[in-house]
């Protein structure tokens, strides 16, 4: 059995296919899959799209992501993220890696407070609700559920006599495989 670091696309496969099946292949969710395609397709296209990423390196990554911090005024983690997609690129696909260190442009980070609405304004926006959608907002709220949770959640996961649910992965069934 092939063990999970170790794992290699198909070379046969077009890059971002490859990149697809990497990423499959370590259960990285949905989101994160068309997050990251889209960051390695935005750095190849960054640099004109004539230059296959085998060819680039530290200098074009570094252009890149100092681009993002100067012009496109990124957050410090969604920077982090183009990054990570890069690094993922390079090390799981290219095999090749990045033993540079890398340093572009930091974007800055932004101490917001966080928007918080008080117990009032919850019950009016809650009082507007009706039905299903009521439904998954109070369990979005009560429980502290994600959206996608939420909208996963099937019927067998409610048990309605402790007043619990339980959120269990299609994956979790599999076990590590």
């Amino acid at each position: 059995m092939e063990s999970k670091k170790n794992f290699r696309a198909n070379p046969k496969l077009k890059l971002m296919d490859q990149v697809r099946q990497v990423l499959r292949y370590h259960h990285y969710a949905y989101r994160t899959e068309r997050t990251y395609c889209d960051w390695i397709v935005r750095y190849i296209r960054f640099h004109g799209a004539n230059k296959h990423p085998k060819t680039m390196g530290k200098q074009e990554i570094e252009a890149f992501l100092s681009h993002l911090a100067l012009n496109r005024s990124v957050s410090a983690s969604t920077q982090r993220q183009a990054l990570n997609a890069i690094v993922l690129l390079y090390r799981r696909i290219l095999n090749i890696d990045i033993t540079e260190r890398l340093d572009p442009v930091k974007a800055k980070r932004h101490q917001r407070p966080p928007v918080v609405l008080s117990q009032d304004e919850v019950k009016k926006v809650l009082a507007q609700l009706r039905g299903l959608h009521q439904l998954m907002v109070n369990l979005l709220y009560g429980g502290g559920l994600r959206l996608m949770e939420c909208v996963r959640l099937r019927v067998q996961d409610i048990d309605m006599d402790k007043n619990l649910f339980s959120l269990t992965s299609p994956l979790d069934a599999l076990g590590d495989s």
